[in-house]
């Protein structure tokens, strides 16, 4: 089977590389001529926890190819394009819909045999109508008739582990209108599913839909647990226990119960914002996602709060350590990052910033350049620093050397924004420590 994926980004390039270990020919194509050309020398332009290594083996095997070429790719006998362009949100917080357009008019301008169009974008709820007007529309121009079909298959990959939640997924959702759609996304999907993972059918406005929905609920779980942190430190409840406690309630769970400083990435905030439009536009107002986005951009700043009222607003001139960059770990995605937000308002108050994380330092030099010390070691990176604020839960933060810090540090003062470190504990090694 022959298939084409339009967008090498983060969900383009690990779907791509899924599949072609499947055994399916797998064209990867681009518009960014410079993105290209590096994966066809092997050069991952993401940070994922074992796509390299798929992408090689697979681009050897001549399985999986990478070109700027649609037009081209379009003349074999392909059975799937997959559209997977990003659709980033507007000033106003719409989706960004011109670039999966352009896409439906090319496809439109160029197929010359039957092809299922699977939109793997997140889009509003009614794109794949737009999407399958605009291709009929430049096959009626073209006065040719050649038949196809448009399917809705959200991604459900997290960062981190994506290539484990596409090999191995509690759910693939698949939004189609006939039986010819389903036939060849089961024979496509087929190789996933021999244990029994679970396949979704609904219609197709409701597969837009429910990509929404899950991550509007994932950011709920997560900001509501933020509003419970603040005012369990204000009342003296602790929220860990409160968690527990909750959590193995069976109607509730214990998954994104985590309260911390903030979410981040492409996804949640990005969606929500569309999400809200998308009711605007049908004239409801999505209030409880309205405050999930305030809660969010407040609690971005909570450990900025904190350490201005420890150093009594003082923070000129001071040495200020930050460990982990991305927005959560095992990436080197950036976006939408507590760390930024905790970065522009710490040099507004003129700290000097000595920052380390695994592998997204590179991404925020590209923003900051030399407005922040860049470090290779998170030790080296606390040097003289009067306070550290951990924003990344990576696993090498988890049990550091604490004698080692405090022997490095002006300060021996911790604020922790992802709740790892046991309180008692940091106390008992001197530290002033204050966590979510």
């Amino acid at each position: 089977m022959n298939i084409v994926i339009i967008g090498t980004g983060y969900v383009g390039l690990v779907t791509g590389s899924c599949f072609s270990e499947m055994g399916i020919n797998v064209s990867c194509v681009d518009t960014d001529k410079i993105k290209i050309q590096k994966l066809n020398n092997g050069i991952i332009p993401i940070y994922e926890p074992g796509l390299e290594e798929l992408v090689k083996k697979n681009y050897k095997a001549k399985r999986l190819n990478f070109t700027t070429d649609l037009k081209n790719c379009l003349k074999n006998e392909v059975k799937i394009i997959f559209i997977a362009v990003e659709t980033p949100p507007d000033k106003f917080g719409n989706a960004d819909l011109h670039s999966i357009l352009s896409v439906a008019r090319t496809i439109g301008e160029n197929i010359n045999n039957y092809v299922l169009v699977v939109i793997k974008s997140t889009v509003p709820v009614g794109t794949s109508r737009d999407i399958k007007i605009i291709i009929q529309n430049e096959l009626d121009n073209r006065r040719v008739n050649i038949l196809f079909d448009v399917a809705v298959n959200p991604e459900f990959l997290k960062e981190g582990s994506a290539i484990k939640d596409f090999m191995s997924p509690d759910r693939i959702v698949i939004g189609v209108e006939n039986g010819t759609a389903r036939k060849i996304i089961d024979k496509l999907y087929k190789p996933f599913t021999l244990n029994c993972y679970r396949m979704i059918y609904t219609d197709i406005f409701s597969a837009e839909m429910i990509k929404y929905a899950t991550n509007a609920m994932l950011a709920t779980r997560i900001s509501f647990m933020n509003d419970i942190a603040n005012l369990c430190s204000l009342v003296g409840a602790d929220i860990d226990m409160v968690r527990s406690g909750i959590g193995f309630d069976s109607r509730i769970g214990t998954k994104f119960l985590y309260p911390g400083c903030g979410y981040g990435g492409s996804c949640f905030s990005k969606d929500i914002k569309a999400l809200i439009q998308i009711g605007k536009k049908s004239g409801y107002s999505m209030q409880i996602l309205q405050a999930v986005e305030n809660v969010n951009k407040k609690q971005k700043t909570i450990l900025f709060d904190k350490l201005i009222r420890i150093f009594k607003n003082d923070l000129k001139g001071k040495i200020i350590t930050l460990w982990g960059l991305s927005f959560k770990p095992n990436t080197n995605d950036i976006r939408e990052a507590p760390s930024l937000a905790i970065i522009n308002l710490l040099l507004k108050k003129g700290v000097i910033l000595q920052v380390y994380d695994p592998v997204a330092m590179n991404e925020v030099k590209k923003k900051f350049g030399n407005e922040l010390r860049y470090f290779e070691n998170m030790y080296d990176a606390v040097n003289d620093a009067s306070a550290l604020l951990l924003l990344t839960e990576w696993k090498e933060f988890r049990l550091p050397c604490f004698k080692l810090l405090k022997k490095m540090m002006r300060h021996a003062i911790i604020l922790d924004g992802r709740n790892i470190y046991d309180k008692k504990e940091m106390q008992l090694n001197g530290f002033t420590y204050i966590h979510i």
